[in-house]
């Protein structure tokens, strides 16, 4: 499949049926014109009426329930949109660059959907946070500008700044959802100072924050508002963990109100990084994914007074669906890919699904299927979407060449039919997983062997590193029973004879690979030519033979015993005895206390401990002297 084609399929609706059984389809919308270039970036209104698509030569605006193109505009190279709560602005972002008249480059636009129109624009040059943050109700919008927090009135964008709010030192602000919108601004720590989250209302700025926390190890930070708007989660991180104990760094999870009456840090009780936090829809109580794997998994309420501790488990992930009645916990990235689904009312496991290579998750806006997918250039193969019943049946499955962006068509939670008491079965799967089950053919089990390096696949296997008995054969097979374990040729490897074989232990002093002559010892080739005759160079001592420097072990009964009589002392490498080693260790010290010396003499600064040091010259000399060395 193309690159445009698996970009159309992202757009494919995903619509429910009467919105009764909730059971998704799976056609194309047949008036959807697939774009003619390859396109990775669209985006839904947030309450699904409207589709966005960009594409090269620029950005079109679909209704999206029957894929009626309503506006396009003309607006190159676009790579990121975003719709306003209601769907009245279309914000789009394309790379910042340098003019050649030297004027500011203005790639943060905002254009009215209905008219087309380019109602302002702004210089952006970084992605992150790159987006105009609006109010549930559109009726004021933000953007972060420097240390300034600037306010825009979006239905006279024309105005300018309508109010704005200076923070020293502030890296990222973040606007709440609800009918009371507040700021939550967020100040790392900087020179030796701590950082700090204040929250203010947006509606009255100027009067000071309505709650402050200050907390030291935060370079960033991860905020999220419940849907109410009237608490909000702080992780924070830091790059380098000062203890050492992680690769992560550090991190700390904490819970601030709005209204100022409660703040706390949440303090959880396995050591490791933060994975991953959310909030349950219903914005009373939030999940936390936290420790060294296998991480452990808790439930929180708006007070941080546990609820439940779903235990330890190889997870990294967690979502609740959008009626609250479900958790979804996932493994991904380096993980395997597992999916536990819990009932959030009874606590207890539902079902389990195996989503290997999964970079996207998301539940359906009915909150009974999950949409997972592969995705590029997170992962260049495999690339497709499945869709999963909640009780782990697979329902759709579609493979892609190219997969850049998948998601639902959102749905407003109003006419989303409440989820029912009793789960009821899972529907009909579709024509593509049915047929794959039908052709499906149970493959073979292959049996699983040691790894063995490039250079060393289609050959017999060594005995290099195998474990022997005292008769030559594999550890473990009874004597005259049993089988050698096949190579990949589906041939036996030979065994030395019975009585011929010596163990090997790779990397053991003296000790070399067994020689398959029947116990003669083997020729160096080439050695006579290069005049070398029968000695061996190793770390440039020229040796008769390996005994003559190194030990050889021997086999008996189980044990390794070394042949102490048959190695010679190699010259300059006598131990020593105690006297010289504590003469030696004088005389280290005494070259010490000289650099001290030439040190002060060039006039620079030693500290304490070394005048101390210079102070002991005299007593080591006379220790010297007491053991015959003249000092």
């Amino acid at each position: 499949m193309s690159q445009q084609v698996s970009q159309q399929y992202a757009f494919r609706a995903q619509k429910f049926i009467g919105l009764v059984s909730g059971t998704p389809t799976y056609t194309p919308i047949e008036a959807f014109q697939a774009p003619d270039a390859v396109a990775r970036m669209y985006q839904y209104s947030p309450d699904g009426r409207l589709f966005a698509l960009a594409v090269p030569s620029g950005v079109r605006i679909h209704q999206a329930e029957n894929a009626v193109l309503l506006q396009e505009l003309a607006i190159p190279n676009v790579i990121e949109l975003s719709f306003s709560p209601r769907g009245t602005y279309l914000s789009t972002w394309e790379r910042h660059v340098k003019l050649e008249d030297g004027a500011q480059h203005k790639n943060l636009r905002v254009f009215s959907v209905s008219t087309g129109e380019e109602l302002i624009s702004f210089s952006q040059k970084h992605q992150d946070s790159w987006d105009v943050q609006y109010t549930i109700s559109e009726s004021h919008a933000i953007r972060l500008v420097g240390q300034e927090i600037h306010v825009f009135n979006p239905a006279e964008w024309g105005t300018g700044i309508v109010n704005r709010l200076r923070v020293d030192g502030a890296s990222s602000v973040t606007l709440s959802p609800g009918l009371n919108p507040s700021v939550a601004v967020f100040v790392p720590e900087k020179k030796g100072q701590p950082a700090n989250v204040s929250i203010h209302s947006l509606l009255n700025l100027s009067a000071p924050p309505t709650c402050q926390k200050t907390f030291f190890k935060a370079e960033k930070s991860q905020i999220k508002w419940n849907n109410l708007g009237t608490q909000v989660l702080v992780l924070t991180q830091t790059d380098v963990d000062s203890t050492n104990k992680s690769y992560y760094g550090q991190s700390g999870l904490y819970l601030l109100s709005a209204a100022g009456n409660f703040d706390c840090r949440i303090s959880l009780d396995k050591e490791g990084p933060i994975h991953d936090f959310a909030w349950s829809p219903n914005s009373k109580e939030f999940g936390v994914v936290y420790g060294f794997m296998p991480a452990r998994v808790m439930l929180f309420d708006q007070r941080v007074r546990t609820l439940h501790d779903f235990g330890t488990s190889f997870c990294n992930y967690i979502l609740f669906n959008p009626q609250s009645r479900l958790i979804l916990l996932g493994g991904f990235g380096n993980l395997a890919g597992k999916i536990d689904i819990y009932d959030r009312r009874s606590l207890t496991k539902i079902s389990t699904i195996d989503a290997s290579n999964t970079s996207y998750c998301e539940w359906s806006p009915d909150g009974k299927f999950i949409l997972t997918a592969t995705l590029s250039p997170r992962l260049r193969v495999d690339n497709g979407i499945k869709v999963w019943y909640l009780l782990g049946q697979l329902i759709h499955a579609q493979d892609c060449e190219d997969l850049y962006q998948v998601s639902w068509r959102p749905t407003l939670v109003d006419a989303v039919p409440p989820f029912p008491a009793v789960i009821p079965p899972a529907p009909t799967p579709s024509a593509s997983v049915q047929v794959a089950g039908t052709n499906a053919k149970p493959s073979p089990a292959k049996p699983l062997g040691a790894y063995r390096p490039p250079g060393a696949r289609g050959q017999g296997a060594s005995f290099a590193y195998s474990r022997e008995g005292d008769n030559g054969s594999p550890a473990g097979t009874p004597r005259g029973s049993g089988t050698a374990t096949p190579t990949r040729q589906g041939r036996s490897p030979a065994s030395p004879p019975n009585g011929q074989g010596r163990r090997y232990v790779p990397g053991a002093p003296g000790s070399l690979p067994p020689n398959p002559d029947n116990g003669k010892p083997r020729k160096r080739k080439g050695l006579k030519e290069r005049g070398e005759g029968s000695g061996r160079r190793d770390g440039g001592i020229v040796a008769e033979s390996p005994a003559a420097v190194l030990p050889v072990l021997k086999v008996n009964t189980g044990e390794l015993e070394a042949n102490e009589d048959s190695v010679p002392p190699t010259p300059g490498l006598e131990p020593l005895d105690p006297v010289q080693k504590k003469v030696r260790n004088l005389n280290k010290k005494l070259k010490a206390i000289d650099d001290l010396k030439e040190k002060a003499a060039r006039g620079e600064r030693l500290e304490a401990t070394q005048l101390k040091k210079i102070e002991s010259e005299a007593d080591i000399r006379k220790e010297l002297a007491t053991l015959g060395v003249s000092p």
